[in-house]
Order: C-alpha cells, then sequence, then structure tokens
C-alpha cells in the first residue's frame, strides 16, 4: 500500500472535522467559525459558508443527500441544504461537540457538553436528553435503530432512536481514558453489529452491540482524535497526535501510514466508494490522497496465491476453483509459491507452508518452517528447500532455517525472476535485467549462465516446455521469441506487456497487450480476441490472466492454430494442438481433413473423439485392406469422397483406379441413375437388369409405383412387379401381365391369382389357374366364391375332388340354414358322420322347439341314413337296430304331432272291433287280439289295414305275383231279403255268423282265441293271396336286408294311399290334400316329380 497526494490546501484555523457529500463529490469542512465547500476533484474552494459565531467543532451529511448540520461553540446547530442554504437552526445549554445522522431516518443527533438532542424533519421540536458527563463522539448503527455516545469519563451509551439507553460500556481507565472517537463497521458481511472504539487511554478496541468486547485492546501509542472506516468496512483510519494518518485492518492490525503531517490530525475520512482520504490538521492543512493497494500475488502452475486485506493469503486452485484462507495477523509483503511450497514474508519474519499430501487438488497447507527475520527485498522466489531473495542487483539464497547459503551479483537491476523447475536442491532461476541479459542459475550453483543478450530491458520472461525456446516482453512492449540453443531470433511480435508458454506444447505461447489476448502457434500468424489484465499462465486450453486484483482463468478454443496447421497439412501438429481443446466441430474438420490427406492414424483419433463410428469403421476397413497388400490410395481416397459424399470426385477416382463397377454401384446405391449409365461396361446384361432392379426400387420407395412396375418387368422381376400391381388393386395391368407370363412361370403366375382373389376377381383368378393347370386351386376358387355349379361340373369331370366340393358346400348349406340339403350333401360327399351328425342336430332342436312333425322327418332320414350303411356286413346288425329304433321314433313323433292335438279320439281295432284306451300299456296294439295298429301318417287316425304275412316259402315276387292274378270272384250271395206287406216294403241283412268266412278266405284268418296273451299274426297261403285283389292290399317293398311287408284293406271302398318312398300310409283324401299344400309327402317330403323311390 502506498499513499500518492492529490492535492492539498492550507486554512487559516484548525480542522477540527469534515465530511463528504455521499456522491463524493464536495467536502464540507469545519475550519473556524465558518464551513469551506471543496471540489473533491481538484481541491477549488467552491465556498465558505458563515452562520456561526463560534469554532464550529463539528459537521455530518445525511445519507440521502439531502442536507447537512454543523454543530459550533455558539452553542447551535443550523441544518443546511445541498444546495448550501441555511434553512434552520437550534440551540442547546452547551457548546456542541459532535453530531451525526440517521443513515435511515435522517434523524439528526446532537451532543453538548450536558445533554444530546434529536431532531427530524417531521419533528418541529427537539427531544433531548441529559447527560452525566460530556459528550465527545457519536455514531449511528447501519439500520438506524440504536446510537452510541463516547464521553469524555471513559463510558458508552449506546441509545435506542427514542433516547433511551439499553446498553451501557464502562472502559477499563475511566476518566483517565476519555472516548474521543467511535464509529459503527459500515460491513455487510458481519453478522453483528461492531462498534470501534478509540480512546486517550491510546487504546483502540471493538465491542458488540450487546456490549460484549470483542478480542483485546490494541495499544496506539497516542492519543486518537479520529476513526472511520472506509465504505464497505474493510479497513480503518486513525488519525490524532502522532501527526500522522495510519491504516488498520477491520481487526486492528496496524497496516501501514497514509500520510505525515506537522501537527495533530483532528479528522481523516474516506471518500465514498472509493480508496481516497481526506485529513484534517491542528495548523488547517487540507490533505487529499489517493490509496494504492498494490497486487501482491504468486502463481505456479494452476495455483495462484494472493493478498487479501492486506493481512491475509488466499491460495485459489484454478482448476477445480477450489480456496483456502490463510490467516496472517500482520501485513504480507510478499508472497512465492511453488508446487507443494508457499512462502509469506511479514514485517519481521518469512513463514514457509508446505501441502499436507502430494495430491494434485489438496489445499491443506501447514507451518513447515519460520524465519524471524526481518528482510528487505524487491522479490520473493520459493524453491523445494530455499527461499530466493532479489535486492535489486543481488540474489540471495537462503535455507529455510535462514542461513544464506549462496548469492549472485548482477550486473544490472534484476526486472524478472522465475524458478523453471528442478530436482529439489538444484531448481533453475530464469533470471531477466534491466540491461536486456537473461540469465539461467541453478541454486546449487554459484556461476550462472548468460543464456543471450539483447538491446532492451526485460519486463517479462518465460521458457517453453522442453527449455528449447525463450519469449521475452522487453520495454518496449515487444514480445521476441529466442532459440535458446542457437540464439536466434525467431519472430517478434508488438503490443505486449506479458508472455506465457504452453506448458502442454512446445510450440503454442501467448501474450496480452493492447486490450487483446494473442495467441501464436510456431511461425504463424497471431490470432487475436479482446481480453483485460495480463496473461501470466498458459496450461492446454486454460489461459491464466490477472486483470486487477483478480485471476480468472479463461478457456481458450484453440481452433485458430490448429486450422493454421491444418492448412499447412501437418496433421499430428494439429491434432497435438486439438488436444488442448477444441469443440466437436473442429474435431470434426481434423478428422477429415486428416482423413483426405490419407493420415489414418490421426484421422482415427479424431473420429474416437467425436464417437464417430461410421467413419472409424471406414478407416478399419482402409487398413485391413492395407494388410492384405492393398496400395491403390486412389482406391482408398475414393471410399473417402463417398462417405463424405462427394460423389462424383470418388466415380472419378474408381475409374482412375480401374474400377468402374465401384462408381456404378455407388451411383445405383444412391438413385443416380443417370449417372450409373455412364458407367455400365459394354452392355453386360446383368449389370444392366441390376441397375433397371434398382431404379425401380427406388421408384418403388419414392411412391412411383407405375413407373416402377414398368421397370420391374423389363428386368425380368416378375414377382415384384405383381406384387405392385396387386397392392394397387390394378386388375387389368395384373391380367395383361398374366397373360403374357409362360405357364412354366408358376410362382408369379399364382401370386397373380391370389391378387385376382384378393379383389374379387375370380373369373380371371380361374383363367390363371387353367393356365398353370392347377385344378385343386381351381376347386377351392370356386368353393371360396360359392361358385357350386362350376364347382359340380368340375367335379363331375374330376371326381377325385369331390370331398373338396361337397363337404365345402354342405358347410356352407349348414350356414345357411338349409341343413337338410347340408345333410344330403354331406351323404352324397360320402361323409356319412356328418350327416348323421346333422340329423341328430336337426332332430334334437326339433324336439326342443316341439316341432314333432319335423323331429318325425329327421328321424325317418337317420333310419334311412342308416339302412344305407346296413349295406356293409360288419354294421349290418348294429344299423338295422338303429334303422328300427328310428323308424319307430319318426312314427311317434310324427303320430304325436295329430295325437297332441286329438287325445279326446279313441282308436278302433279293425281285426277285432275292440275300442282301445288312449293310453295302452301295451303300446300301439289292441288290448284285445294284440294286432299293432296302423296309423295314418297325416292324421294318426287308426287305419282299417291288418298287416300279414306269407307263409313259409313264399318269396315276396311270388306274393305279388299271386295277388296280381285277380283270380274269378264267385258270386255273392245276396244277403238282403225282401220282405212285402200291404203298407210297407222292408229289405233285412241276413247276419249269419259264418257268411264272411264262407265268402273271403282272408276274412277267416283274421279270427283268434278269445282271451290269449299273445298275439296271432294274420299268415296266408297262396289261396288266401290269390283271392285278394291288388287294390286292398298294400305292400312295403323296404330294400335289403329287410324284408316287405304286406297289409290287407278291410274296407275297401275307404281307399288309402302309401308314400312309394318312406312307406308310410294316409287316407286319399288327406294325402291329396296335404300334396296340394306341399308338394311333397308330409312325412318323407318326397316332391311329388321325384322320379325316384
Amino acid at each position: 500500500m502506498r499513499a500518492v497526494l492529490t492535492w492539498r490546501d492550507k486554512a487559516e484555523l484548525c480542522i477540527y472535522d469534515l465530511a463528504f457529500k455521499p456522491d463524493g463529490t464536495q467536502l464540507i469542512l469545519a475550519a473556524g467559525n465558518r464551513l469551506l465547500v471543496y471540489d473533491t476533484s481538484d481541491g477549488t474552494l467552491l465556498q465558505p459558508l458563515k452562520g456561526h459565531k463560534d469554532t464550529v467543532y463539528c459537521v455530518a451529511y445525511a445519507k440521502d443527500g439531502k442536507r447537512f448540520a454543523s454543530g459550533s461553540a455558539d452553542k447551535s446547530v443550523i441544518i443546511w441544504t445541498s444546495k448550501l442554504e441555511g434553512i434552520l437552526k437550534y440551540t442547546h445549554n452547551d457548546s456542541i461537540q459532535c453530531v451525526s445522522y440517521n443513515p435511515v431516518t435522517h434523524q439528526l443527533a446532537s451532543c453538548s457538553s450536558s445533554d444530546f438532542g434529536l431532531w427530524s424533519p417531521e419533528q418541529k421540536s427537539v427531544s433531548k436528553h441529559k447527560s452525566s458527563s460530556k459528550i465527545t463522539c457519536c455514531s449511528w448503527t447501519n439500520d438506524g435503530q440504536y446510537l452510541a455516545l463516547g464521553m469524555f469519563n471513559g463510558i458508552i451509551s449506546i441509545r435506542n432512536k427514542n433516547g433511551e439507553e439499553k446498553v451501557k460500556i464502562e472502559r477499563p481507565g475511566g476518566s483517565l481514558s476519555p472516548i474521543w472517537s467511535i464509529c459503527w463497521s459500515p460491513s455487510r458481511e458481519e453478522h453483528n453489529d461492531i462498534l470501534a472504539v478509540a480512546d486517550w487511554g491510546q487504546k483502540l478496541s471493538f465491542y458488540q452491540l450487546s456490549g460484549k468486547q470483542i478480542g483485546r485492546d490494541r495499544s496506539l501509542n497516542f492519543d486518537p482524535c479520529c476513526l472511520s472506516y472506509f465504505t464497505k468496512g474493510e479497513y480503518i483510519l486513525l488519525g490524532g497526535s502522532d501527526k500522522q494518518v495510519s491504516l488498520f485492518t477491520k481487526d486492528g492490525v496496524r497496516l501501514g501510514t497514509v500520510g505525515e503531517q506537522n501537527s495533530w490530525v483532528w479528522t481523516c475520512k474516506v471518500k465514498p466508494d472509493s480508496n481516497y482520504v481526506v485529513v484534517g490538521c491542528q495548523d488547517g492543512t487540507i490533505s487529499f490522497y489517493q490509496l494504492i493497494f498494490s497486487t501482491v500475488h504468486g502463481l505456479y502452475k494452476d495455483r495462484y496465491a494472493y493478498r487479501d486485506s492486506m493481512t491475509d493469503v488466499i491460495v485459489q486452485h484454478l482448476i477445480t476453483e477450489q480456496k483456502v484462507r490463510i490467516k496472517c495477523k500482520e501485513l504480507v509483503k510478499k508472497i512465492a509459491i511453488y508446487k507443494n511450497r508457499l512462502a509469506i514474508q511479514l514485517p519481521e519474519k518469512i513463514l514457509i507452508y508446505e501441502l499436507y499430501s502430494d495430491d494434485s487438488s489438496d489445499m491443506h497447507y501447514r507451518v513447515k518452517e519460520k524465519i524471524v527475520k526481518k528482510f528487505e527485498c524487491n522479490l520473493l522466489v520459493v524453491c523445494a528447500d530455499h527461499i530466493i531473495l532479489c535486492q535489486e542487483k543481488r540474489l540471495q539464497c537462503l535455507s529455510f532455517s535462514g542461513v544464506k547459503e549462496r548469492e549472485w551479483q548482477m550486473e544490472s537491476l534484476i526486472r524478472y525472476i522465475k524458478v523453471i523447475g528442478g530436482p529439489p536442491g538444484r531448481e533453475g532461476l530464469l533470471v531477466g535485467l534491466k540491461n536486456g541479459q537473461i540469465l539461467k542459475i541453478f541454486v546449487d550453483n554459484l556461476f550462472a549462465i548468460v543464456l543471450l543478450k539483447q538491446a532492451t530491458a526485460v519486463r517479462c520472461l518465460d521458457m517453453s516446455a522442453s527449455r528449447n525456446k525463450l519469449a521475452v516482453v522487453d520495454e518496449n512492449d515487444t514480445c521476441l521469441v529466442y532459440d535458446i540453443h542457437t540464439k536466434e531470433l525467431l519472430f517478434q511480435e508488438p503490443n505486449a506487456n506479458s508472455v506465457a508458454w504452453n506448458t502442454q506444447c512446445e510450440d503454442m505461447l501467448c501474450f496480452s497487450g493492447g486490450g487483446y489476448l494473442n495467441i501464436k502457434a510456431s511461425t504463424f500468424p497471431v490470432h487475436q480476441q479482446k481480453l483485460q489484465g495480463f496473461v501470466v499462465g498458459y496450461n492446454g486450453s486454460k489461459i491464466f490472466c490477472l486483470h486487477v486484483f483478480s485471476m480468472s482463468a479463461v478457456e481458450v478454443p484453440q481452433s485458430a492454430p490448429m486450422y493454421q496447421y491444418l492448412d499447412r497439412k501437418m496433421f499430428k501438429e494439429a491434432y497435438q494442438i486439438a488436444c488442448l481443446g477444441v469443440t466437436d466441430t473442429d474435431w470434426h474438420e481434423l478428422a477429415m481433413e486428416a482423413l483426405e490427406g490419407l493420415e489414418f492414424e490421426t484421422a482415427k483419433k479424431a473420429f474416437t473423439r467425436v464417437q464417430d463410428l461410421r467413419y472409424l469403421e471406414l478407416i478399419n476397413s482402409i487398413e485391413e485392406r492395407k494388410k492384405r497388400g492393398e496400395t491403390n490410395n486412389d482406391l482408398f481416397l475414393a471410399d473417402v469422397f463417398s462417405y463424405q459424399g462427394k460423389f462424383h470426385e470418388a466415380a472419378k477416382l474408381y475409374k482412375r483406379s480401374g474400377h468402374e463397377n465401384l462408381a456404378l454401384n455407388m451411383y445405383t446405391d444412391l438413385r443416380m441413375f443417370e449417372y450409373a449409365k455412364d458407367f455400365l461396361g459394354s452392355g453386360d446384361p446383368k449389370e444392366t437388369k441390376m441397375l433397371i432392379t434398382k431404379q425401380a426400387d427406388w421408384a418403388r420407395n419414392i411412391n412411383e409405383p407405375k413407373a416402377a412396375v414398368e421397370m420391374y418387368i423389363s428386368a425380368g422381376e416378375h414377382v415384384k412387379a405383381i406384387e405392385i400391381t396387386g397392392d394397387h388393386g390394378w386388375v387389368d395391368m395384373l391380367i395383361d401381365i398374366a397373360r403374357k407370363l409362360d405357364k412354366a412361370e408358376r410362382e408369379p403366375l399364382l401370386m397373380c391369382a391370389y391378387y385376382f382373389k384378393k379383389l374379387d376377381n375370380p373369373g380371371y383368378a380361374a383363367e390363371t389357374y387353367l393356365k398353370i393347370g392347377d385344378l385343386k386351386s381351381l376347386v377351392q376358387l370356386h368353393v371360396e366364391t360359392q361358385r357350386w355349379d362350376e364347382a359340380f361340373a368340375l367335379g363331375e369331370k374330376h371326381p377325385e375332388f369331390k370331398d373338396d366340393i361337397y363337404v365345402p358346400y354342405a358347410q356352407w348349406l349348414a350356414e345357411n340354414d338349409r341343413f337338410e340339403e347340408a345333410q344330403k350333401a354331406f351323404h352324397k360327399a360320402g361323409r356319412q358322420r356328418e350327416a348323421v351328425r346333422v340329423l341328430e342336430q336337426l332332430t334334437h332342436n326339433a324336439v326342443v322347439e316341439s316341432r314333432f312333425n319335423d323331429a318325425a322327418y329327421y328321424y325317418w332320414m337317420l333310419s334311412m341314413q342308416c339302412l344305407d350303411i346296413a349295406q356293409d356286413p360288419a354294421q349290418k346288425d348294429m344299423m338295422l337296430d338303429k334303422f328300427r329304433h328310428f323308424q319307430h321314433l319318426a312314427e311317434l313323433y310324427h303320430g304325436y304331432h295329430a295325437i297332441q292335438r286329438y287325445t279326446e279320439l279313441v282308436p278302433l281295432c279293425y281285426r277285432c272291433s275292440t275300442n282301445n284306451p288312449l293310453l295302452n300299456n301295451l303300446g300301439n296294439v289292441c288290448i284285445n287280439c294284440r294286432q299293432p295298429f296302423v296309423f295314418s301318417a297325416s292324421s294318426y287316425e287308426v287305419l282299417h289295414l291288418v298287416e300279414f304275412y306269407l307263409e313259409e316259402g313264399i318269396t315276396d315276387e311270388e306274393a305279388v305275383s299271386l295277388i296280381d292274378l285277380e283270380a274269378p270272384r264267385h258270386k255273392r250271395e245276396n244277403k238282403w231279403q225282401e220282405i212285402a206287406s200291404n203298407n210297407s216294403q222292408t229289405l233285412r241283412l241276413d247276419e249269419t255268423m259264418d257268411s264272411m268266412g264262407d265268402d273271403d278266405p282272408f276274412t277267416a284268418k283274421l279270427s283268434f282265441e278269445q282271451g290269449g296273451s299273445e298275439f296271432v299274426p294274420v299268415v296266408v297261403s297262396r289261396s288266401v293271396l290269390r283271392s285278394m285283389s291288388r287294390r286292398d292290399v298294400l305292400i312295403k317293398r323296404w330294400p335289403p336286408p329287410l324284408q316287405w311287408q304286406y297289409f290287407r284293406s278291410l274296407l275297401p271302398d275307404a281307399s288309402i294311399t302309401m308314400c312309394p318312398s318312406c312307406f308310410q300310409m294316409f287316407h286319399s283324401e288327406d294325402y291329396e290334400l296335404l300334396v296340394l299344400q306341399h308338394t311333397c309327402c308330409p312325412y318323407c317330403r318326397r316332391r311329388i316329380d321325384d322320379p325316384s323311390p
């Protein structure tokens, strides 16, 4: 710290107090009975203010800058405006000692020898409070809540803003230690309000608002007359009987002298928000100083140590941004840092610190050694085991114990010194002198080595990482770079104030100057960017720059120097620069340039950085080909160009290297077919077909299907053409393709047929199937499209497809509720099981739904199915049983259909003329003669029929022939007898018992034993058969293995009709009526126009 006098003036009388206007433009001084107003910029007296009649002791400015107040020995206080006009005056009983404005409410406190008053603009009167002793000084807290009063009797009274005492502090000296100056710290960083107190016991002490003292008293060795803080509270100014103003830390550590005077200093203040100090003295001298706080710091690679608050050292890790504070509690004069060592010079000693560990990020320091000795030096350097002191032309090497080991005397003033590394105890120093000489000194060697000498003085030095180059900044702000071995000047650059080599790259340096940061790679032109400050280090992509008091690490992309190397095709050097820090775009550009330059190793590393797997695969493939012996660089470069999208350049290289086919494949893959045609080799049909096929693929992908179809057809890719045509539903185009195809091309034709079916065009599909002779698929087509007539016609010609036609047909009929037709179709297809299953289901449904007539019909059909199956000898017995069972059920349900509606009718037996009950335990037989009833299949009345059987030995054919003979009939006797009288004529039937038997042989056979329990069937002989009329006999001509059944009508005049299909019998009138209604048999539903039995 040093003080520079800015201006000085001298008033005629003692300066007791002064105050700055809050904006710092004006200075108000209390001189005699006047106030003097100065311009702070140049010390011009603006205006003297008169208003007091006696000496002015105090003055204070309100924080809002609108008014200020002055207090005088004339017992009055005057309020002035910022326009230097007095607006208010009030008085006390004694002379005014001090005044102070509340920083928040702008309430004015005025203190006299016996009391103090509080005035505010809102009040008309001044509230006054008595004091036990003379008040010498006062100060408000930052929040304006409390007022501290310093008294002559050594007591400090802390009052609230209403004047009530809250805390009372008694100094140890009592009345022997009058309190002469107090001030609250304006620091915003402190958690508590801190009051600094200066008393004439020559002590400086600090208190909290609660009255608790902070730390111990600080001895001053003079009587303090004034005390004030810097704006932010970091420093304290003290002046008094020692005729000087001293600078202290906020903790009371003396740092130095601001300015020495010729008389007592009664007042000193700091200009708001600046480092300017004004001093007022007993002899009327007003001095205005500027305080310059020099930067005390040290840097080694990424560790930066600097002084803070004059007594602390902060070590900052520039990479991790970690900081550690070392409190020295004394003025720090010099700092040096090297590797794990830190040296701090204090006024009376040097402290050497070391890191706790070897960790590069460790920030914990501990004291290693203390050299308790006062040194005067210009520069301080620390090494692993030594301290180097620079004293003008002399360098001294001290051990950590303070013993001087070596000394070097230079020819000129030492301007710059830097440790450049080396083994512990043998480090090298780089020294620059004012006469332009540059030397290298080893701490264990007494002799200095002259590296070179230039004509101008040295300001800054640095050596490259490999110790081959030296950069120097001279007093003309020129950066000069030398080859250390040849002493040759390699280049020079203007406008430099500091320089640093990159620690990771030999050919990279940066220098600052003129508001710019300059980066230079090798001998390439300088790259500039705006940056304020001094460059002090360059590590990788980080440049360490000191601007005013702050050190910052600036991340600088190394793009510009990298591109400079790329322009010269220096790929390896460009890669080294890129490793220092460039963007992904720069890495990609480097990789591409190296790839085009066929520098595959560099390209691979760069592509790995940006994780471009595609190009890494290309490089790997090229390297594999090189291992196999390929040496054609044109071919490698062509592959690179094709990957980069430089297709025409790639094609030219392919052609030049004799690989036109690769150019053809490339253009084909890119769908650049016009260019591909230029590389077709002498009309090779395979290549032409391949090109057309790929062009068609492309047309298909870009949604131009018709063009794709035409190309596929021309290329012979019929399957793909058919697929596109079918997917788009172009039937006409599809049939054209199908008709043009040869029948041997089965796969595309089958695909055509598939799409015809899909597009609901079975005619074209059938045509296609016929073309290739696929009759099975044709049958399936007819079945799927339900074109049954065509299917049946095809089945007639090819019986092997019978199952394929009739089974689906039957299923279709069943699905459309045409179950009877479905059953016939199953039967026709030979699927007896399915036919029976359908009938059983139909029968079950009919019974459940009380459709007994339908149930009878279905049971009849089931019985006929069983009879048909009974032709197989293996199933004959079982099927015949089922036949009889189903026939019986059919008759039952058919009869029940009518009987359930006419339960009141009583069956009559025509054999024995017995009336039978409706419910007969014996079944459908007469209870008297056991003759089975024969029912009408429509009304289910008992028919006048009696079943008879043939004698043994009479065949069915013989019986029919005998019945058909129509033997001559004997003339029957006239059984009617006429009885005539006078008044009447009467006919009487002669009822002789044996007349019937004598007349009809069959009638005689009807007789049976009364009361017998066994049924006696009617068995007829040949003679009886001859006597029968064909009209009276009904025959059920069952197919084998069943036998025929014979029935005789007992009432020839009542006609009975038998269905030739189901052999059911009806009254002729009923049958004819039902046939007219339904055009079929009411039982078996045989149509009347059906010629089959």
